[in-house]
Protein backbone atom coordinates (compact mmCIF):
# COMPACT_ATOMS: atom_id res chain seq x y z
CA UNK A 1 0.00 0.00 0.00
CA UNK A 2 2.57 2.94 0.80
CA UNK A 3 5.98 2.43 -0.15
CA UNK A 4 8.45 4.82 0.96
CA UNK A 5 12.23 4.49 -0.52
CA UNK A 6 15.48 6.35 0.91
CA UNK A 7 13.36 9.03 1.39
CA UNK A 8 15.03 12.79 2.90
CA UNK A 9 14.51 15.91 3.69
CA UNK A 10 16.92 18.78 4.23
CA UNK A 11 16.17 22.03 5.72
CA UNK A 12 19.85 23.67 4.74
CA UNK A 13 22.44 21.70 6.64
CA UNK A 14 20.03 20.40 8.31
CA UNK A 15 18.25 16.68 7.64
CA UNK A 16 15.08 15.99 9.22
CA UNK A 17 14.91 12.40 7.87
CA UNK A 18 17.60 10.61 6.46
CA UNK A 19 17.07 8.10 3.74
CA UNK A 20 13.97 6.56 5.50
CA UNK A 21 12.69 3.25 3.73
CA UNK A 22 9.62 1.48 4.86
CA UNK A 23 6.57 -0.90 3.09
CA UNK A 24 2.89 -0.68 5.06
CA UNK A 25 1.18 -3.17 3.42
CA UNK A 26 -2.57 -3.14 3.04
CA UNK A 27 -4.90 -3.85 5.34
CA UNK A 28 -2.02 -2.67 8.17
CA UNK A 29 -2.49 -1.02 11.26
CA UNK A 30 1.07 0.67 11.26
CA UNK A 31 2.30 2.74 14.60
CA UNK A 32 4.93 5.52 14.02
CA UNK A 33 6.51 6.42 16.85
CA UNK A 34 9.37 8.32 18.36
CA UNK A 35 10.79 11.42 20.14
CA UNK A 36 9.79 14.63 19.70
CA UNK A 37 11.61 16.59 16.50
CA UNK A 38 12.37 12.74 15.39
CA UNK A 39 11.05 13.21 11.39
CA UNK A 40 7.53 11.45 11.70
CA UNK A 41 5.80 14.48 11.18
CA UNK A 42 8.00 15.31 8.60
CA UNK A 43 7.70 12.39 6.82
CA UNK A 44 3.68 12.24 7.29
CA UNK A 45 3.25 15.52 5.32
CA UNK A 46 5.59 14.43 2.51
CA UNK A 47 3.51 11.69 2.01
CA UNK A 48 0.29 13.69 2.30
CA UNK A 49 2.14 15.88 -0.37
CA UNK A 50 2.28 18.83 2.01
CA UNK A 51 5.95 19.02 1.47
CA UNK A 52 8.47 17.97 -1.17
CA UNK A 53 10.89 15.77 -0.04
CA UNK A 54 14.60 16.51 -0.88
CA UNK A 55 15.50 12.81 -2.13
CA UNK A 56 13.81 9.53 -2.55
CA UNK A 57 10.48 8.04 -3.85
CA UNK A 58 7.11 7.73 -2.33
CA UNK A 59 4.29 5.46 -3.45
CA UNK A 60 0.93 4.64 -2.44
CA UNK A 61 -1.39 2.29 -3.87
CA UNK A 62 1.10 1.68 -6.64
CA UNK A 63 0.96 5.46 -7.63
CA UNK A 64 3.71 7.44 -7.32
CA UNK A 65 4.19 10.61 -5.23
CA UNK A 66 4.95 12.75 -8.36
CA UNK A 67 2.01 11.63 -10.13
CA UNK A 68 -1.11 13.82 -10.77
CA UNK A 69 -1.99 15.88 -7.97
CA UNK A 70 -5.58 15.56 -7.57
CA UNK A 71 -5.53 11.59 -8.09
CA UNK A 72 -2.89 11.06 -5.22
CA UNK A 73 -4.60 13.04 -2.40
CA UNK A 74 -7.87 11.36 -3.34
CA UNK A 75 -6.03 8.48 -2.25
CA UNK A 76 -5.20 9.71 1.15
CA UNK A 77 -7.31 11.20 4.22
CA UNK A 78 -5.49 12.99 6.61
CA UNK A 79 -6.09 13.86 10.05
CA UNK A 80 -3.56 16.32 11.15
CA UNK A 81 -2.31 17.06 14.77
CA UNK A 82 -4.01 20.62 15.20
CA UNK A 83 -7.17 19.61 12.97
CA UNK A 84 -9.22 22.74 11.42
CA UNK A 85 -13.15 23.06 12.01
CA UNK A 86 -15.13 25.59 10.62
CA UNK A 87 -17.04 26.88 13.79
CA UNK A 88 -19.64 28.39 11.87
CA UNK A 89 -20.93 25.24 10.54
CA UNK A 90 -23.20 22.15 11.90
CA UNK A 91 -21.58 18.93 11.37
CA UNK A 92 -24.18 18.28 8.34
CA UNK A 93 -22.98 21.22 6.66
CA UNK A 94 -19.59 20.53 7.73
CA UNK A 95 -19.65 17.04 6.12
CA UNK A 96 -21.18 18.34 2.99
CA UNK A 97 -18.64 20.96 2.72
CA UNK A 98 -15.62 18.78 2.65
CA UNK A 99 -17.78 16.16 0.04
CA UNK A 100 -18.04 19.05 -2.27
CA UNK A 101 -14.39 19.38 -2.47
CA UNK A 102 -14.35 16.30 -4.03
CA UNK A 103 -16.42 16.71 -6.43
CA UNK A 104 -19.19 14.64 -4.82
CA UNK A 105 -22.35 14.38 -5.72
CA UNK A 106 -25.04 16.02 -2.67
CA UNK A 107 -26.82 12.67 -2.52
CA UNK A 108 -23.94 10.59 -1.88
CA UNK A 109 -22.45 13.29 0.82
CA UNK A 110 -26.20 12.85 2.81
CA UNK A 111 -25.98 9.22 2.99
CA UNK A 112 -21.92 8.83 3.53
CA UNK A 113 -22.87 11.43 6.21
CA UNK A 114 -25.48 9.44 7.97
CA UNK A 115 -22.81 6.22 7.93
CA UNK A 116 -20.01 7.92 8.86
CA UNK A 117 -21.47 9.82 12.06
CA UNK A 118 -22.66 6.36 13.10
CA UNK A 119 -19.19 4.90 12.37
CA UNK A 120 -18.00 7.71 14.74
CA UNK A 121 -21.18 8.01 17.52
CA UNK A 122 -21.51 11.40 16.66
CA UNK A 123 -25.24 10.74 14.85
CA UNK A 124 -26.89 12.93 17.59
CA UNK A 125 -25.00 15.24 16.74
CA UNK A 126 -25.51 16.38 13.42
CA UNK A 127 -27.80 19.85 13.97
CA UNK A 128 -25.19 20.51 16.45
CA UNK A 129 -22.51 23.48 15.32
CA UNK A 130 -18.87 22.15 15.45
CA UNK A 131 -17.90 24.60 18.18
CA UNK A 132 -20.76 23.32 20.75
CA UNK A 133 -18.69 19.82 20.02
CA UNK A 134 -16.14 18.41 22.86
CA UNK A 135 -12.40 18.41 21.58
CA UNK A 136 -12.89 14.32 21.16
CA UNK A 137 -15.83 14.97 19.11
CA UNK A 138 -14.27 17.06 17.21
CA UNK A 139 -11.36 14.43 16.27
CA UNK A 140 -14.01 12.00 15.44
CA UNK A 141 -15.81 14.28 12.97
CA UNK A 142 -11.92 15.09 11.49
CA UNK A 143 -11.64 11.20 11.24
CA UNK A 144 -15.03 11.12 9.83
CA UNK A 145 -14.42 13.77 7.11
CA UNK A 146 -11.41 11.93 6.16
CA UNK A 147 -12.84 8.94 5.17
CA UNK A 148 -15.84 10.39 3.48
CA UNK A 149 -13.92 10.32 0.04
CA UNK A 150 -13.19 6.26 1.19
CA UNK A 151 -9.67 6.70 0.67
CA UNK A 152 -7.42 3.55 0.87
CA UNK A 153 -4.85 5.33 3.20
CA UNK A 154 -5.73 6.44 6.25
CA UNK A 155 -3.33 8.75 7.95
CA UNK A 156 -3.59 10.33 11.73
CA UNK A 157 -1.01 12.48 13.19
CA UNK A 158 -1.23 12.35 17.13
CA UNK A 159 -4.83 11.89 16.90
CA UNK A 160 -5.32 11.44 20.83
CA UNK A 161 -2.95 14.71 21.40
CA UNK A 162 -5.09 16.92 24.36
CA UNK A 163 -7.98 14.62 24.68
CA UNK A 164 -8.93 13.32 28.20
CA UNK A 165 -9.11 9.67 28.87
CA UNK A 166 -12.79 8.67 27.75
CA UNK A 167 -12.06 10.40 24.69
CA UNK A 168 -8.92 8.47 23.84
CA UNK A 169 -10.49 5.06 24.55
CA UNK A 170 -12.95 5.57 22.06
CA UNK A 171 -10.53 7.33 19.52
CA UNK A 172 -8.91 3.92 20.08
CA UNK A 173 -11.76 1.37 19.75
CA UNK A 174 -12.79 3.58 16.75
CA UNK A 175 -9.55 2.85 14.95
CA UNK A 176 -9.20 -0.75 16.21
CA UNK A 177 -12.73 -0.95 14.23
CA UNK A 178 -11.65 0.50 11.33
CA UNK A 179 -8.78 -1.93 11.02
CA UNK A 180 -10.93 -4.43 11.13
CA UNK A 181 -12.95 -3.21 8.38
CA UNK A 182 -9.81 -3.90 6.42
CA UNK A 183 -8.72 0.12 5.88
CA UNK A 184 -5.03 1.10 5.94
CA UNK A 185 -3.82 3.12 8.68
CA UNK A 186 -0.60 4.98 10.11
CA UNK A 187 -1.19 6.65 13.40
CA UNK A 188 1.89 8.74 15.08
CA UNK A 189 1.68 9.10 18.66
CA UNK A 190 3.29 9.64 22.04
CA UNK A 191 0.77 7.43 24.06
CA UNK A 192 2.92 4.32 23.45
CA UNK A 193 0.71 2.02 25.27
CA UNK A 194 -1.68 2.56 23.35
CA UNK A 195 -0.01 1.74 20.06
CA UNK A 196 0.89 -1.55 21.75
CA UNK A 197 -2.76 -2.52 22.66
CA UNK A 198 -3.85 -1.63 18.65
CA UNK A 199 -1.34 -1.66 16.16
CA UNK A 200 -0.34 -4.41 13.64
CA UNK A 201 3.09 -2.94 13.27
CA UNK A 202 5.25 -0.49 14.33
CA UNK A 203 8.14 1.97 12.74
CA UNK A 204 10.38 4.00 15.67
CA UNK A 205 12.42 7.07 14.80
CA UNK A 206 15.11 8.66 16.22
CA UNK A 207 17.07 12.07 14.94
CA UNK A 208 15.59 11.21 11.02
CA UNK A 209 16.07 7.80 10.86
CA UNK A 210 13.97 4.60 11.39
CA UNK A 211 16.13 2.82 13.66
CA UNK A 212 13.35 -0.23 13.52
CA UNK A 213 9.78 -1.17 12.15
CA UNK A 214 8.52 -5.14 11.80
CA UNK A 215 5.20 -6.56 13.42
CA UNK A 216 4.71 -6.09 16.72
CA UNK A 217 5.14 -9.55 18.05
CA UNK A 218 8.93 -9.11 16.13
CA UNK A 219 9.58 -6.12 17.40
CA UNK A 220 9.01 -6.61 21.21
CA UNK A 221 11.14 -9.65 20.93
CA UNK A 222 14.12 -7.18 21.04
CA UNK A 223 13.75 -6.05 24.11
CA UNK A 224 15.01 -9.33 25.31
CA UNK A 225 16.99 -10.76 22.10
CA UNK A 226 15.34 -14.09 22.29
CA UNK A 227 12.96 -15.73 24.82
CA UNK A 228 13.53 -15.04 28.75
CA UNK A 229 11.20 -17.45 30.87
CA UNK A 230 10.22 -17.41 34.70
CA UNK A 231 9.83 -21.15 35.79
CA UNK A 232 8.08 -21.07 39.11
CA UNK A 233 9.34 -24.27 41.16
CA UNK A 234 7.28 -25.57 44.17
CA UNK A 235 10.29 -28.46 44.97
CA UNK A 236 14.00 -28.12 45.94
CA UNK A 237 15.07 -25.13 43.59
CA UNK A 238 19.27 -27.30 43.31
CA UNK A 239 18.25 -30.23 41.49
CA UNK A 240 15.75 -28.10 39.12
CA UNK A 241 18.95 -25.13 38.32
CA UNK A 242 21.15 -28.14 38.05
CA UNK A 243 18.92 -29.57 35.17
CA UNK A 244 18.00 -26.60 33.60
CA UNK A 245 21.97 -25.66 33.16
CA UNK A 246 22.34 -29.31 32.03
CA UNK A 247 19.70 -28.68 29.19
CA UNK A 248 21.52 -27.56 25.22
CA UNK A 249 20.42 -24.13 24.66
CA UNK A 250 19.29 -22.97 28.13
CA UNK A 251 20.97 -19.97 29.85
CA UNK A 252 20.00 -19.63 33.49
CA UNK A 253 20.03 -15.69 33.82
CA UNK A 254 19.22 -15.74 37.89
CA UNK A 255 17.58 -17.96 40.35
CA UNK A 256 15.30 -16.09 43.34
CA UNK A 257 13.39 -17.53 45.80
CA UNK A 258 10.89 -20.38 44.06
CA UNK A 259 12.08 -19.01 40.24
CA UNK A 260 14.13 -19.73 37.83
CA UNK A 261 15.01 -16.94 35.01
CA UNK A 262 16.50 -18.71 32.05
CA UNK A 263 17.42 -17.46 28.22
CA UNK A 264 16.11 -20.39 26.15
CA UNK A 265 16.16 -18.87 22.25
CA UNK A 266 13.40 -21.60 20.89
CA UNK A 267 9.88 -21.65 19.54
CA UNK A 268 7.17 -22.52 21.27
CA UNK A 269 6.89 -26.10 21.06
CA UNK A 270 10.46 -26.91 22.10
CA UNK A 271 9.48 -24.82 25.25
CA UNK A 272 6.85 -27.29 26.20
CA UNK A 273 9.35 -30.19 25.86
CA UNK A 274 11.85 -28.71 28.02
CA UNK A 275 8.72 -28.00 30.82
CA UNK A 276 7.51 -31.22 29.84
CA UNK A 277 11.56 -32.76 30.49
CA UNK A 278 11.46 -30.82 34.14
CA UNK A 279 8.26 -32.68 35.22
CA UNK A 280 9.23 -36.14 34.20
CA UNK A 281 12.37 -35.73 36.29
CA UNK A 282 9.64 -35.01 38.83
CA UNK A 283 10.38 -31.24 39.73
CA UNK A 284 7.29 -30.23 41.10
CA UNK A 285 6.28 -26.86 38.87
CA UNK A 286 3.58 -24.01 39.66
CA UNK A 287 3.82 -22.48 36.54
CA UNK A 288 5.81 -20.89 33.51
CA UNK A 289 5.56 -18.14 31.82
CA UNK A 290 7.71 -16.05 28.93
CA UNK A 291 8.82 -12.47 29.82
CA UNK A 292 6.76 -9.65 28.36
CA UNK A 293 8.74 -6.45 27.29
CA UNK A 294 6.88 -3.41 27.31
CA UNK A 295 6.71 -0.68 23.80
CA UNK A 296 7.57 2.30 26.54
CA UNK A 297 11.19 -0.09 27.39
CA UNK A 298 11.73 -0.94 23.46
CA UNK A 299 11.39 3.03 23.05
CA UNK A 300 13.83 3.87 25.68
CA UNK A 301 16.65 1.99 24.69
CA UNK A 302 16.66 2.93 21.07
CA UNK A 303 16.70 6.14 21.43
CA UNK A 304 17.52 7.28 24.87
CA UNK A 305 13.86 8.93 25.60
CA UNK A 306 14.90 11.90 25.16
CA UNK A 307 14.09 15.16 22.64
CA UNK A 308 16.50 16.07 20.04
Amino acid sequence: MLYIEDLTKNYGTFTAVNQLSLHIPEGDLFGFVGPNGAGKTTTIRIVCGLLRASAGKVRIGGMALEAGKRNRKRLIGYVPDFFGVYDNLKVREYMDFYGSMYGMGHRDIVKLTDDLLELVNLTDKKEFYVDTLSRGMKQRLCVARALLHNPKLLILDEPSSGLDPGARVEMKELLKNLHSMGKTIVISSHILSELSEMCSSIGIMNRGQLVAAGRMEDIMQMLAGGNRIHVCISSDMEPAVRFLKEQAGVMVDSVRENEVLISYDRGDEEICVLIGRMIQSGIVLTGFHREEGSLESLFMQLTGGGDR
